[in-house]
Order: structure tokens, then sequence, then C-alpha cells
């Protein structure tokens, strides 16, 4: 690397082990996802749980497990705001039969506000 360059060394080893181990743990939800019924379910496993617990490895070995406690509470609260974003989009989407697209763009803030909430009420 040069010198001034952004990008250490230690940060790119970083980039890749989280790549290696992020596209493992993500491989090996899908598999789980792919084996359970119903075929809808699958996506849950697909994504978020495998990445979450990728960067909650990654940030034990190298920040601690205290920070990465604390990182896992943040985990958590986003999380929750999801799932109010998600009734809102079910609401919305299922019941009032909006079109898509439109109604999650229109609900992001629900996610974002109820992430931040949360995040100031209990974890600041």
């Amino acid at each position: 690397m040069a010198d001034g360059d952004p990008l250490s060394r230690s940060a790119v080893m970083d980039l890749v082990v989280r790549f290696l181990v992020g596209g493992t743990i993500v491989s090996l939800f899908a598999l789980i996802g792919d084996v359970l019924k119903p075929k809808g379910f699958a996506g849950l496993f697909g994504a978020a749980p495998s990445v979450a617990l990728a960067t909650l490895g990654l940030t034990i070995a190298a920040h601690g497990k205290l920070y990465a406690a604390m990182e896992a509470r943040s985990m958590v609260a986003g999380a929750a705001a999801f799932f109010l974003y998600a009734l809102g989009c079910l609401y919305f989407i299922g019941m009032r039969h909006f079109k898509a697209a439109p109604a999650t763009v229109a609900l992001l803030p629900i996610w974002v506000v109820g992430a931040f909430g949360l995040w100031a009420a209990f974890l600041r």
C-alpha cells in the first residue's frame, strides 16, 4: 500500500475475512433455509442472521466481547424497529391494498425512528 492510502493492509485483510466468513455463513444459512418448508421461510435464513453472526464474530476478534455485546444490543434494537416496520408494511399492503414499492419506501421512517428511538431510550 502506498503512503497515505486509506486502506491499510490490516483493513484490507479485515474486509477479506468479512467477505469469506460472511459468505460462508450466508451459504450455510441458505442451505438450512432450502431444507425448511415452506420455501417462503427460507429467505429469513438467507441474509440477516448470517450477516449478524459473521459481524459479531469479527467484532469479538477485533474489539473484544464487551464491544460485541454492545453491538448485539444495537442489533436487537434494530430488529425490533424492523418488526414495527414489517407490521406497518403488512397492514398497508395486506389490509389496505397499497402497492408494495411505494408503501415500503414510505414506511422506512418507521424503521429509522424506531431504531434511533430505542437506541436513545435504552442503549445510549
